[in-house]
């Protein structure tokens, strides 16, 4: 009982039970909930790995079920239904999120286990939910395209210098904009101007790869972007400066140097695919009769633009944002022959998705520190890259801050630091923004995103951060 007491105590953290009189990292102390906790947490993974093949099953039960007659849809049993549900990578963690609570309830009351749930910090995945429905917007996309299409054609306007931009300025932006508001301005655009191209699958995967792993160090320009960069930058008062001088131009170096080998990879891929590209747009411009959408006045994408800086500045305040958000609600409805409907289905799975992840991170801590602790900095660098793969990196980066020593160690804070947002492309649940990626380009991919491909082309941008982390840093 004490030690989901001690854990209530702390909503506002990733908190680890790490109570001194419970848990000491000397001489662990192991209950049987800590058990019953990682291994619900390990098959919340792994169903994570496996939701493709989950999509697969349910397909193939519903044509064995009902075979679909000429004009008549098919019908679906409840068992497909499920399966159709579960092969939905967002709601992974929160399903499993389930068993965890009856496990709390019944080792320590039904009050203890309800604390516990409504105790946890929110925050980021209602922020997710609220950005990712307004970063969709008409106006929002029509202005980033402009933006980047600037850029592209500076490059000389080709497919592939629209994938290279996309890859390149789309993270970087995320310093300003957020990480969130970067991937899905950057899924979104490349969904328009890539992969409706239908790129072969190993281009497809390593193009959703870079993204993951670019979009996790694009925003350590600055100290407000990144979710881990906000939990390390209080907890060890780095400063905009910091982060910029001491990780921000190495990141940079990694994308560049990342984007550049994949480019020269798929070259061939993308002559073909700037081919593609040309005839598919003079067919449209036949097809659209010179017709094009009406302009977006542009005192309407200012507004737009003054609501997304006004959610990043209060995005840790969820109160006050999601009462802005039903104000632009109403500005959208009134501006609605300007508008592209609001979709919030999906923003919803993704918010669900990281909250289901603060529920289960909150108890891994007690391994999690212990492991990190008695490495040496490389050491520690490696396996905040390993662990992040397989938890959400802002959970592995507040967990570091409570390994005892670590404070006056810049050694260690650089390795933790660079390990887990260079490890952030890993895996959909390695940083917080991959779900809204994950959500907007899956449909591109036949049977689903399978997320050992992922992993495979994301280890080569991965290894390269890696490197040029090393290299250039304090790390011994």
């Amino acid at each position: 009982m004490l030690l989901l007491a001690e854990l209530i105590k702390r909503p506002q953290k990733f908190d680890c039970l790490k109570d001194p009189t419970l848990l000491q990292i000397e001489s662990l102390n192991v209950t049987p909930f800590h058990i019953i906790a990682l291994l619900l947490f390990f098959l919340a993974i792994l169903h994570t790995l496996s939701v493709h093949r989950v999509h697969t099953l349910a397909r193939n039960c519903e044509l064995r079920e009902a075979p679909k007659r000429l004009g008549k849809p098919r019908t679906r049993s409840l068992a497909v239904q499920c399966l159709y549900f579960l092969s939905e990578v967002e709601i992974v963690f929160v399903f499993w999120a389930i068993p965890l609570f009856i496990t709390i309830a019944c080792m320590y009351g039904w009050r203890v286990a309800l604390d516990y749930m409504n105790t946890r910090d929110y925050t980021e995945s209602l922020f997710v939910a609220v950005i990712l429905a307004l970063a969709a917007t008409r106006p929002i996309i029509h202005a980033a395209e402009r933006a980047i299409e600037w850029c592209a054609r500076w490059l000389g306007g080709s497919l592939s210098a629209w994938w290279f931009t996309l890859l390149t300025v789309g993270p970087i932006l995320g310093s300003l904009i957020t990480e969130v508001g970067a991937m899905t301005l950057s899924a979104l655009l490349l969904s328009r101007q890539f992969y409706e191209y239908n790129p072969n699958p190993r281009l497809s995967y390593a193009t959703l790869a870079l993204l993951f792993v670019n979009i996790s160090v694009g925003g350590i320009l600055t100290d407000f972007a990144s979710p881990a960069v906000l939990v390390l930058a209080h907890a060890w008062q780095w400063s905009t400066a910091d982060m910029f001088l001491i990780f921000g131009w190495k990141a940079v170096c990694g994308i560049l140097a990342s984007n550049l080998l994949y480019w020269t990879i798929f070259r061939k891929e993308f002559a073909r695919l700037d081919t593609k590209k040309r005839i598919m747009t003079a067919s449209r411009i036949l097809l659209s009769n010179g017709q094009t959408e009406p302009a977006i006045p542009s005192w309407i994408t200012a507004v737009h633009i003054l609501f997304i800086a006004w959610l990043v500045i209060i995005s840790h305040y969820p109160a006050v944002f999601i009462a802005s958000f039903l104000f632009f609600i109403g500005f959208h409805q009134a501006t609605r022959s300007h508008q592209y409907p609001i979709r919030l289905i999906r923003p919803m799975f993704v918010g669900l998705f990281l909250a289901g992840l603060v529920i289960h991170g909150g108890l891994q801590g007690w391994w999690v520190v212990h492991l990190l602790y008695n490495l040496s900095a490389l050491g520690v660098m490696g396996i905040a890259i390993l662990l992040t793969g397989f938890n959400d990196n802002t959970a592995i980066a507040y967990l570091a801050t409570l390994v005892p020593g670590w404070d006056a160690a810049i050694t260690y804070k650089y390795a933790v630091f660079t390990g887990v947002i260079a490890g952030g492309g890993l895996t959909v649940i390695a940083n917080a923004p991959n779900p809204a990626g994950y959500a907007i380009l899956g449909r591109h991919f036949q049977g689903g995103i399978k997320p050992l491909q992922l992993l495979f082309m994301a280890l080569i941008p991965t290894l390269i951060l890696y490197a040029i982390f090393f290299i250039f840093g304090p790390v011994r």
